[in-house]
């Protein structure tokens, strides 16, 4: 195995390639994550031709099987609130140090083979060098609890390069009002509630 990177992605062969590499990683999680995770094709490439944006690609001979792709400019992402870092973390964002992971996906048929572990060394290096503050996110399914999950593996990855805290920065969680659901013994039930709340006012 061996990395390469780039900055912005170019090469029309290469973008079909890790396209291929990039959906088939995210058709899971685009199935059980509610959140718009897996970005479309124009989305995909708007990203990669984003000069900002630095991706790293690893190959086992010449087939990518893993990619990430950070943001190294906050006010340019539609993710993250530039005026949250500009008072949160002043000299980061001053410095434009304040990076972004905008995916991270390796082929599901190198998932055990060391692939993560080998692109991390690579990007977190990078990352540590520059003193960055790399901010990263994760769906339920893959963080379902504030410890332990795929934070603490990004953790453990970043400590293998250099010195780093894992700083917890925001829980967004989403909910649904069902009305296909409802029934009418629900709809009774609210209107009694409704009368007995307005004969206490």
């Amino acid at each position: 195995m061996f990395v390469t990177r780039h900055s912005p992605v170019t090469d029309p062969v290469l973008k079909d390639q890790l396209w291929t590499l990039y959906s088939r990683a995210y058709a899971r999680t685009a199935q059980s994550a509610v959140t718009h995770e897996m970005l479309d094709r124009l989305e995909f490439n708007d990203q990669l031709i984003d000069e900002s944006n630095r991706a790293w690609v690893v190959w086992e001979d010449n087939m990518p099987v893993g990619m990430t792709m950070i943001s190294l400019d906050v006010k340019r992402t539609r993710w993250l609130s530039e005026h949250f870092f500009q008072l949160h973390y002043p000299q980061q964002f001053a410095s434009n140090r304040v990076h972004y992971v905008v995916w991270a996906v390796v082929d599901p048929a190198y998932v055990t083979k060391g692939v993560s572990m080998f692109m991390a060394r690579q990007a977190m290096a990078a990352e540590a060098r520059e003193g960055a503050l790399l901010v990263f996110d994760m769906p339920e399914e893959n963080q379902p609890k504030a410890e332990g999950g795929a934070a603490e593996l990004m953790h453990r990855m970043a400590r293998q390069v250099g010195g780093a805290e894992l700083v917890p920065l925001t829980v967004q969680r989403y909910y649904a009002l069902d009305f296909a659901a409802g029934s009418g013994d629900e709809q009774s039930r609210t209107d009694s509630s409704e009368e007995s709340l307005s004969s206490t006012l």
